[in-house]
């Protein structure tokens, strides 16, 4: 591959006057990576977007609405919050499926200074109970099914105003019509780069999670590491090839399907803030169901899908693939968990127009970390990319010393878009950010490229008698064989050894395998201990996370041993 096209790419597109020139900016009391031309804050972005009136934005069954209609019930939305008493620095609380309405009132929140919480959509009531308790929301939109949860939640609210959004209404309930019909402009606020953009919490599989905040610096800096990723590698490529784009050639407008939660930032940083800086077209779906996708990418011409790994795998095998139109897609791929490698080869392979594309990232980054795509994908598929120009990365050891090139360690990164901190949480804070290095809790290493390889996250590692197996290295190894759908490999507490690898599988429908195959298939490319010794073959889809994460504690927790084969 052209990686001395990409080095001299880079250095191109981040020297001194370019469109993305990197430079040092104090921040909360740190010397850090950021762009000399990005914007202030979010709201620019969103007022950026005017121009594009005419424009369809956002798509939601037969629900279409334009950029102008946006700006209109965005400028509404955020003049009734005010008139409520809502202020620069408070919060509002928004629970709800991926509808249309969701991403307007996060335009609301950030382009006034007002930080949105997102609240996970598949919180029960005691969580939900929790995140109003802890982040205490002036106003809370919700749907129906949430305001059903919230019903049991009233001492949490503690006086918030609730809008009801797509609701049949109830008792002091606001509905959403009486908000839109508010009207007004927009109130006239700056947001500091500092202040709170919004409050993402952070998926964890136990106990409560944590509200991390993200700044408007670091949500408008993830925003020009998608744009950058995007530029430098079709520079690098075209540079490599000989085979230049005609830069007077018109652009054609994107169009994303972003079918992961808009509560965290896969869907929202990176899929939403692209795509609507773009002036694109935003295709939200109800559920994730891939038969219905394929016919919106058809029915929409669908340029981008941008999901999690699962969903692109279910897309290419299911049964209706060849019988949809697929031309307009351009990437598939995502974030939120690693692209398998034998994944980003049928992604390849699969649609003549696709490239492979994914960034490894966090909520506590406000997004990307790194990016890969197309040639540069294909050719290292095993890896998360090179990190972004806003971030200095290292690897370390349990002493928090850098290791050498090459070597495996706990993956720390620093700069503008790391998150200020946890509400309420001074405690966790410190324990994830040293001297403005965030611990990333991901076992990495760097090549000589500078390309990052993620082997495991930390804390997913087997332990099996003195020896690491990173579970990302065996399910790799087992998804290779056609029969499987879906791989699970986790650590099972064992006397003698410590932990010895368990798996959870899901074959493809109408396909057979046995434990003895899959056995004998690891102990072909990987050391005999690696192989797991519990096998469980599964009926159902292994259970996920709201963002499509498997929910490994869980699925351990409910398999039995003696069930094992």
């Amino acid at each position: 591959m052209h990686y001395s096209e990409l080095k001299a790419a880079w250095a191109e597109l981040t020297a001194p006057g370019a469109q993305f020139e990197v430079v040092k900016a104090e921040v909360r009391g740190q010397q850090l990576n950021t762009y000399k031309n990005a914007p202030p804050n979010v709201r620019a972005l969103w007022l950026s977007t005017a121009p594009f009136a005419d424009r369809t934005y956002l798509v939601y069954g037969d629900d279409r609405i334009t950029y102008g209609e946006a700006h209109r019930i965005v400028a509404s939305v955020a003049s009734w919050m005010f008139a409520q008493g809502v202020r620069p620095g408070d919060r509002v609380g928004v629970a709800m499926r991926n509808y249309p309405e969701w991403m307007l009132i996060y335009w609301a929140c950030v382009s006034t200074g007002i930080a949105c919480v997102g609240m996970n959509a598949w919180w029960v009531p005691e969580e939900l109970d929790y995140a109003l308790k802890d982040s205490r929301p002036k106003v809370v939109f919700a749907d129906q099914e949430r305001l059903d949860r919230m019903a049991h939640c009233q001492e949490a609210l503690g006086g918030a105003k609730v809008v009801g959004v797509r609701a049949t209404g109830a008792a002091g309930v606001i509905p959403w019509s009486e908000v839109i019909a508010h009207g007004g402009e927009l109130p006239a606020v700056e947001p500091d780069p500092d202040d709170d953009a919004c409050i993402f919490y952070t998926s964890g599989t136990t106990g409560f999670p944590k509200g991390a905040q993200l700044t408007h610096r670091g949500c408008i800096a993830n925003l020009f590491n998608m744009l950058f990723a995007g530029q430098v590698q079709s520079l690098a490529t075209q540079r490599g090839t000989g085979v230049f784009i005609d830069p007077e050639a018109p652009v054609p407008v994107p169009v994303a399907l972003l079918p992961t939660p808009l509560f965290h930032v896969t869907a929202n940083n990176c899929g939403a803030y692209l795509i609507t800086a773009a002036g694109g077209a935003i295709v939200l779906m109800y559920r994730w169901d891939p038969g219905e996708a394929l016919k919106l990418i058809e029915r929409e011409k669908v340029s981008a899908l941008t999901g999690v790994p699962v969903m692109s795998r279910e897309l290419i095998a299911h049964p209706n693939f060849d019988k949809h139109d697929l031309s307009t897609l351009v990437s598939l791929g995502g974030g939120g968990s690693q692209l398998q490698p034998d994944l980003v080869h049928k992604i390849d392979k699969s649609v003549a127009t696709a490239r492979p594309q994914t960034g490894y990232g966090m909520t506590e980054t406000c997004g990307i970390i790194t990016s890969i795509s197309g040639d540069f994908f294909v050719d290292k598929p095993d890896s998360a990319g090179p990190a972004m120009p806003t971030f200095e990365v290292k690897c370390v050891d349990d002493d928090g010393n850098t290791v050498p090139v090459g070597e495996i360690g706990e993956l720390w990164v620093k700069g503008s878009p790391v998150i200020k901190g946890y509400i309420n949480r001074p405690d966790a804070t410190a324990d994830s950010i040293t001297d403005g290095w965030l611990h990333t809790g991901d076992v990495a290493r760097l090549d000589a490229d500078g390309f990052i390889f993620i082997v495991d996250r930390k804390k997913d590692m087997v332990l099996r008698g003195g020896e690491n197996i990173y579970c990302a290295e065996v399910e790799t190894c087992i998804y290779r064989l056609p029969e499987v759908a879906e791989c699970c490999v986790f650590g099972v507490p064992d006397e003698r050894l410590g932990e010895e690898v368990g798996c959870a599988i899901v074959l493809r429908p109408g396909t057979s395998l046995d434990a003895a195959a899959v056995r004998a298939h690891c102990a072909a490319v990987m050391a005999k201990h690696k192989s797991p010794r519990y096998i469980w073959f599964l009926s159902e889809a292994i259970p996920r996370n709201a963002s499509g994460k498997f929910l490994k504690r869980e699925l351990r927790d409910t398999l039995k041993v003696a069930d094992a084969v």
